[in-house]
């Protein structure tokens, strides 16, 4: 049987980190800018981790 394709949409936008944790960037920093505060669009620039909920649903797109 052929090795399991881990999802191409999701090796885009998760890393894993050395402790295993994963990690994602923010949503709403692409466009429509203008109207987002500077402090707003400065957050959404850091990476922060994903969601203990969401976790085994990304690990298993990942196949890790």
């Amino acid at each position: 049987m052929p090795k399991m394709k881990s999802k191409s949409a999701a090796k885009k936008r998760f890393t894993l980190t050395g402790t295993g944790k994963l990690k994602r960037k923010h949503a709403y920093h692409s466009h429509i800018l203008t109207k987002k505060s500077t402090k707003r669009k400065r957050n959404l620039g850091y990476t922060t981790l994903v969601d203990k909920a969401d976790v085994k649903a990304v690990k298993e797109m990942l196949q890790c």
